[in-house]
């Protein structure tokens, strides 16, 4: 049996280009001979790697050869009893954990804040979303984890919740108290599952939250592409318990999973977890000495603060993931847009994301001292050229609209357009979020308010990329009726 020495998919797509296999099968590139620009401009190997699947390199909808001897190395590494290549992200993962866990008209407890994938697997699976509005840190203007005695008033309230969904960690680094809430999950016959899209290096240091697959959840969804070194859209759905179980996720993995899934993808799947296997400890230490040192740095500048430990404990922040270096910059008189756009435009770095108070810059494995440096230098100038300035404006967090109906019965009702400033008081159609994070202002079923308005309006004012309307400039917005 392979072992964490070995890398099974690898060697067999090594193995396939080694043998100079005559391609009569798609895609039609045919090892890149039919596209020779983007050949040219990626390389031949990359296209050699661009294969399907077939006897000597297993199948993704049906894996008993070596992908499925690669999943089972990568579930042996993070704690779990399966696991399945996911080539289409994390957002594919979350919807199989609701529509596995979840019948039509099942209700499962959720955050406010969740990925908008969640709202998708809503639609699909006809769950029906019970909101926990999660803590909020009025002075950085960021949702932080959900309270625990909160999550368990939810808990008593629908007491035939099927799931309780957990983010691990959110985009800005902050945890719940996870192993609280698993036991609470479970001692009602729930299913604990966790969107952990942030957390694939979380295993790796004793210095950073526990994953939710040594906590004992039963499924997480984990972008491995994120913070474990895989190609982007490379992640894995992780699995604890019964055999029978893994296998009802593979039936429904298959119902939005490709036929065609990426060797590209996969095979960095299988590199990323080897190189963890054997260098995640070392990797993840020096990322959190970068990131740590790069904290310090900035908050010994004028105007900026980059928050740390120190908020583990308020707002419903149960711990921290220091990796995620998130930088207040309103004492500057700087949106978060503004900062990302003067960082990119003058200095050439571009950070994660932004939103109206702070930027978000994740600290990985592949960066080092002197891409850190860049950012701290170029952070030192910006605070010189602007100066410091009094906060005049309150934090802006609108409230969770309320659900009217499920996302789903929104989703198939009888829509029109109306103006964004003319829709107070209708029911939203459609969602509204700035992405990144890609958390929804308003969703589908919920009532649209002011709040929500004034809200969108300030962040199309900063130019921020907003998605989920028809109207891709957000001027418009389907409400529900005639």
């Amino acid at each position: 049996m392979p072992d964490q020495n070995d890398m099974p998919l690898l060697e067999a797509l090594k193995k396939y280009i080694d043998d100079k296999v005559i391609p009569f099968h798609v895609p039609g590139h045919k090892q890149g001979r039919g596209i020779p620009m983007w050949r040219e401009f990626i390389g031949q190997k990359v296209l050699q790697l661009d294969v399907n699947g077939m006897e000597d390199l297993d199948n993704i909808c049906n894996p008993i050869g070596v992908i499925k001897q690669s999943e089972k190395l990568m579930a042996e590494l993070y704690d779990a009893d399966d696991c399945f290549f996911l080539v289409n992200g994390t957002t594919q993962g979350v919807q199989a954990m609701i529509l596995g866990s979840c019948e039509p008209g099942d209700e499962i407890i959720v955050p406010r804040n969740a990925h908008k994938s969640t709202i998708g697997a809503f639609i699909l699976s006809g769950a029906v979303p019970v909101y926990i509005t999660p803590e909020i840190n009025y002075e950085l203007g960021i949702a932080m984890g959900l309270d625990v005695e909160e999550v368990k008033r939810t808990i008593e309230k629908h007491i035939y919740a099927k799931a309780v969904f957990v983010i691990n960690p959110t985009y800005y680094g902050t945890v719940s108290d996870l192993r609280a809430i698993t036991e609470m999950a479970h001692d009602n016959a729930m299913m604990l599952l966790a969107d952990e899209a942030h957390g694939a290096h979380f295993p790796f240091s004793d210095e950073l939250p526990e994953h939710a697959m040594k906590i004992g959840a039963d499924m997480s969804a984990v972008s491995i592409h994120k913070t474990g070194g895989s190609m982007t859209q490379s992640s894995i759905l992780l699995i604890k318990g019964d055999k029978a179980w893994a296998s009802d996720m593979k039936t429904v993995l298959n119902l939005t999973q490709t036929t065609s899934a990426s060797y590209i993808l996969m095979g960095s799947l299988d590199v990323a977890r080897y190189q963890l296997a054997h260098d995640g400890n070392s990797l993840i230490n020096k990322v959190l000495q970068l990131a740590r040192y790069a904290r310090e740095k900035i908050n010994q500048i004028d105007g900026l603060y980059a928050f740390g430990q120190e908020i583990v404990g308020t707002s419903g922040s149960f711990g921290f993931d220091e990796t995620k270096l998130g930088i207040n910059v309103r004492r500057l008189g700087l949106t978060g847009y503004e900062m990302e756009h003067i960082l990119r435009h003058e200095y050439n770095i571009q950070i994660e994301m932004a939103d109206l108070y702070n930027i978000l810059a994740i600290i990985g494995i592949g960066d080092d001292q002197d891409m850190v440096d860049s950012l701290i230098e170029a952070l030192k100038q910006i605070s010189l050229k602007q100066g410091v300035h009094p906060i005049r404006n309150n934090t802006l967090v609108p409230c969770a609209p309320k659900v009217v109906i499920s996302p789903r019965e929104a989703y198939y009702s009888r829509k029109h357009s109306v103006r964004l400033e003319q829709a107070v008081g209708e029911v939203s159609g459609e969602m509204i979020m700035a992405y990144p994070p890609g958390i929804p202002a308003v969703c589908p079923g919920e009532r649209i308010t002011q709040d929500v308005v004034d809200y969108v309006t300030i962040l199309k004012e900063e130019q921020c990329q907003l998605q989920g309307t028809e109207d891709p400039y957000v001027n418009y917005i389907k409400v529900l009726g005639q």
